[in-house]
Order: structure tokens, then sequence, then C-alpha cells
């Protein structure tokens, strides 16, 4: 049988809002596809080899989180970059997603260092951007609606005209509640703030993960799963967005 491998790192940290459920979400339906999933944990302290991965996952974390990992993530930034060019996906959320840019400065002017892979910064302001959240997002050419829930501090500016958002706010805030972008997609790496969790609320961002992993072996998705159920949640979640006020 066929495996997937997906490296998830900090699991014991990073995991605000049911971020744990993205993990979850993809081992059952990689399953459900007729393919093994193998979920490797990677903490504080330990080697990551990304070039073993078919994905790459970080959840969300508090201020708190984010300073944990930080400095142990800077160690793992080698290597990185170089699978993500090479088309490996990767899902980040939250203060994972935030971490990804130059840095992170809270509303006291503590400044946390992130990856610097991509031209973005946050900057943290008292009132936090809370609540259910509508996008729209272009996948494999087709625009399509996400849903979820957001909760953070900090507002993120993408500084480059390069750098795609993962989608356009029908409802909510997204990265910063002015621009109406939503976080980052970039080859097969997207960065988000919706929460949820993301996947199960949106089996077709779940599926263009797997379908990229499975792309990069020479597999491909032959069957479409019985999504009856997953789609209408996401109809019923949209349309509680949309009426709200």
């Amino acid at each position: 049988m066929e495996k997937l491998i997906i490296a998830h790192m900090y699991p014991d940290l990073m995991d605000l809002y049911g971020d744990r459920g993205n993990m979850i979400c993809l081992e059952k339906r990689i399953r459900d596809y007729g393919y093994k999933c193998i979920i490797i944990p990677v903490r504080l302290n330990e080697d990551i080899h990304y070039q073993e991965m078919d994905m790459i996952y970080m959840g969300g974390g508090s201020l708190r989180e984010q300073k944990l990992v930080s400095d142990d993530l800077l160690q793992k930034a080698e290597g990185f970059k170089e699978v993500i060019e090479d088309g490996v996906p990767a899902l980040l959320v939250g203060g994972a997603y935030q971490l990804l840019g130059s840095y992170y400065r809270d509303d006291s002017g503590n400044t946390i260092k992130g990856w610097g892979l991509f031209d973005f910064y946050t900057e943290a302001q008292n009132e936090r951007l809370i609540g259910n959240i509508l996008i729209e997002t272009e996948i494999e050419g087709e625009k399509r609606s996400v849903v979820g829930f957001e909760n953070h501090g900090g507002r993120t500016w993408l500084k480059t005209g390069s750098l795609q958002p993962f989608g356009t706010v029908i409802k909510g805030f997204g990265n910063n509640g002015q621009d109406g972008s939503e976080g980052i997609k970039y080859k097969n790496l997207i960065g988000t703030y919706i929460h949820g969790p993301l996947l199960p609320s949106n089996p077709h961002i779940a599926d263009y993960f797997i379908t990229a992993m499975a792309a990069r072996k020479g597999l491909r998705l032959l069957e479409h799963l019985d999504d009856e159920l997953e789609w209408l949640a996401h109809e019923q979640s949209k349309m509680k967005i949309l009426s709200q006020r």
C-alpha cells in the first residue's frame, strides 16, 4: 500500500481552536482514498528530515507558544524553503502562519523573529479580530468558498504584490481587517488565520493537499469520496456567516 507521510510540527504546543482536527481529517481522507497515512510529530529539539515528508503541517499557538518554538524553528529553517520550492504541500495556521514572515511584534513592542521566508510582517493591536470568516479562493483554477473561524490580535501585512493571498474576504477580517486579503498561497503552501478546524469544514481544501501529495509520487485519486454531509455543513456555515451583520 502506498503511503503519504506528514510532518506535524510541535503538536503539543501549536494546537489552538481545534487545529489538531486538520490532521485527523487528512488521515481519514487519505485512508478512504486507499493510501496509508503516517503522521510524524516533530517536537522541540527534534530533527526533521524534510526530504522524506510528503507534507508539512503546523497549527496555531498563543504568543507564549510562538516564543517557545521560534528559536527552534529558526534552526529548522534550512531545507524548508527548498522543499516548498519543490512543491511539497504545507499548511500553517494562525501563529504558525505568522512565523513564516519576517517578524511578529506584540502590542508591548516585543518582537519575535520569524523564518523570514516570505515578505510579510505581523504587528499586534489590543483589539482582537474574532468571529466566523468566509473567503473566496481559487483552487485548481476554480473559485471556491472557504469557511471557518478566526481569533487573532496580529495584523498581517503582505509587502510585495507578488505574494498571493490564500483568498479574498467576503465576511470577517482576514489578514488585517482592512485590505480584504486572507492568508498567503505560494506553490503548494497555504498560510492562513482560519481555524475551526479548516479542513473538515472545507473538504475541497483537504483534497487539494492530498492531490498535491499524491501527484508528487505519481499517484492519482481515482475515486470521489461521498462528501454530502461535509458539504451540507459547509453550506450551512456559509449561509450563517452571510446572514450575520
